[in-house]
């Protein structure tokens, strides 16, 4: 079978390296890719949201089957297209992707189905979100509605940066379009954790729990990231509350959804707080999270072909998921000066031996190969992923492998896993 991986990051690096150990993949390709993804897969120069050329180069290629990464050409309905096409797709169609694209039509979807999540607003308008703000008072959380790289969600202490926040969204566009509108929220205490499964319009499989470490300082500091690393499992999900997500949850979701003439075909992320009252939904995301996906693909030892080829023809009722007895880790590598602006084009050595240390591998996520030099061609730049034992040994292998890498002008946070360890 023919494969294409649509992406360009350390998630779909993750993708390719567990896609190409299957039997089923006769050849495997990655549009774009990156120099990482090229020791798997064939890179070929199509953009992720080049939806015409992605399906002219399925026609020419004769490609079977196609697994979408990145959330944007989920939304700009990439898979519809294929499947017009009459090729077979894993994702969401735009519709369904709404999910994720639209804070405020996955908030209203909510309510819509009884799924418990935190308090909400919607405005437009930049006044009238101000206003909210003061009656309401803070801790209070800001979000542009809109796809903003995992970026677009403000965190307010006070009633001041609140009002900062609105003004950044929706007057400044710091995230561009997805500032038109603003979802302002109660703000919810207790342990985020990141909840998968895979739905395939009717049948929900769960693939388990993650953490991830969205601020980029350590102990959890400063702005929040696309984020600088994640472990799985997540001690605390506990048996008792992933069957309490997928009851509350992601079952209603997946008949919501089908309810609603959408039904839900895809990785379905669910952001989630635990607290007092229990896991409550912040968001969900409509692909595998990035980088959550690393310590899933590190775990994970079924097949993965069977699994997604699953989703779209509908038969995940007649699959099994395996892992591995063992925990996974990953800590993310950026070009310093990230979550701002950084310097590009910077080489990064000695990745063979990283790569050698035991139970681990350097997955790709902003790199590009050059006269047989790898350089840093965006903030996060190598999600540097291990397995062990448990979460600790895990930690250890993955910044035993961190240490080895020459790269003076990346960073890393040196306490991914923290909470894990701790316990």
């Amino acid at each position: 079978m023919k494969i294409l991986v649509v992406g360009s990051g350390g998630r779909e690096h993750a993708l390719c390296w567990a896609i190409r150990r299957s039997s089923a993949c006769s050849a495997l390709f990655c549009a774009p890719g990156n120099a990482g993804i090229a020791a798997v897969a064939a890179c070929v120069p199509v953009d992720s949201l080049d939806v015409p050329g992605i399906l002219a180069f399925c026609r020419e290629e004769g490609i079977d089957f196609v697994v979408v990464g990145p959330e944007a050409p989920l939304v700009a309905g990439l898979v519809d297209r294929l499947e017009e096409a009459g090729i077979p797709a894993m994702g969401p169609s735009a519709a369904a992707a709404r999910l994720e694209g639209s804070k405020g039509f996955m908030k209203d979807f909510c309510a819509r189905h009884g799924i418990p999540t935190a308090r909400y607003a919607r405005f437009t308008d930049a006044a009238a979100a101000k206003a909210y703000v003061e009656e309401a008072g803070a801790p209070i959380v800001v979000k542009a509605d809109g796809l903003a790289a995992g970026k677009g969600v403000v965190l307010c202490a006070n009633v001041a940066d609140a009002i900062a926040a609105i003004d950044m969204i929706m007057t400044d566009r710091a995230f561009g379009a997805a500032g038109g509108e603003v979802v302002i929220e109660e703000f919810l205490t207790g342990e985020e954790a990141s909840f998968f499964a895979l739905i395939d319009g009717i049948t929900a499989v769960p693939l388990g729990a993650a953490q991830d470490h969205k601020a980029v300082g350590e102990g959890d500091t400063g702005p929040n990231t696309g984020g600088m690393g994640a472990y799985s499992p997540a001690p605390v999900v506990t048996p008792e509350i992933a069957e309490t997500v997928m009851k509350t949850i992601v079952r209603p979701t997946v008949e919501g959804m089908a309810a609603e003439g959408h039904p839900f075909k895809g990785v379905l992320f669910a952001g989630l707080m635990i607290g007092p009252e229990g896991a409550k939904l912040l968001e969900f995301n409509v692909r595998f999270g990035d980088p959550e996906c690393q310590v899933l693909m590190a775990r994970l030892k079924s097949d993965i072909v069977p699994l997604l080829r699953a989703v779209p023809a509908g038969e995940l009722d007649k699959v099994a998921v395996e892992w591995f007895d063992a925990a996974a880790l990953v800590v993310v590598m950026a070009a310093r000066g990230y979550p701002g602006t950084v310097v590009k084009d910077t080489e990064i050595r000695n990745l063979a031996a990283a790569d050698a240390v035991p139970e681990a591998v350097v997955f790709h996520a902003g790199t590009r190969a050059e006269g047989g030099r790898v350089l840093a061609v965006g903030g996060r730049v190598l999600g540097v992923t291990a397995r062990g034992r448990d979460v600790g040994e895990a930690q250890t292998r993955a910044y035993q492998a961190v240490d080895l890498i020459d790269w003076p002008e990346g960073f890393c946070r040196r306490d991914i896993g923290w909470r894990a360890v701790k316990a």
